[in-house]
């Protein structure tokens, strides 16, 4: 890292490591927060690893809850970091569906679709791919319907130590080639692990970034 970036991972360490509270369920729009703060979404597959890579980019066991039923949770959560508050991370509900209705998929994609498009506050969507499955139909149609909207995202994948550092690289070069052609896909990837801490500093500098843009 350069010492601009070394310093902006720094500053980003000291602000997730701060103040970071659960703010509130907003299982329709009607029940969002005021759009008084910068917001950063977090999207992924059911099982994904979202609420641990919350919690270990906030250094925190459980302010993001895990879904004992992938694909249930329909909700988005919001989570206020800083003293004063400097921005709130948003965790959207898992996709896959696997065990969900097709009233609850719909129900998903009404609101997810909806909150993109008319967020004003939402500075970038973060795309959480699993390390050992690379792109599913699933995240692509994800990545389209952000493309659609114009909202700026960033592919990060998780459970980057669950799988060997061949297989790692190749589907990383694998999923940054598809990327390429998504018109709103910021073009660094981020390769994490929530359970070794692997990427996480650049991650929260990232977010910083995008914050501040």
């Amino acid at each position: 890292m350069t010492p601009e970036e070394q310093h902006l991972a720094k500053e980003a360490s000291k602000l997730f490591s701060g103040r970071v509270e659960f703010l509130l369920s907003a299982p329709q729009l009607k029940h969002l927060p005021d759009p008084d703060y910068p917001e950063i979404a977090f999207a992924g597959r059911s099982n994904v690893g979202k609420s641990s890579l919350i919690n270990a980019l906030v250094q925190r066991k459980a302010i993001a809850r895990t879904s004992v039923t992938p694909g249930r949770t329909q909700e988005l959560n919001f989570f206020e970091v800083g003293d004063p508050t400097q921005f709130r991370l948003v965790d959207m509900p898992g996709y896959g569906f696997a065990k969900a209705p097709l009233k609850v998929v719909d129900n998903w994609r009404k609101l997810v679709r909806t909150f993109l498009r008319g967020r004003v506050p939402l500075k970038r969507t973060m795309v959480l791919v699993d390390s050992r499955h690379g792109l599913k139909d699933t995240d692509r149609e994800m990545m389209t319907m952000l493309d659609e909207a114009a909202v700026g995202y960033r592919i990060v994948l998780t459970k980057a130590d669950k799988v060997k550092a061949s297989e790692l690289e190749a589907v990383r070069s694998k999923v940054e080639e598809e990327v390429r052609k998504h018109p709103a896909a910021y073009p660094q990837m981020h390769v994490t692990s929530s359970e070794k801490g692997m990427g996480l500093e650049e991650l929260r500098a990232a977010i910083l970034s995008d914050i501040r843009e």
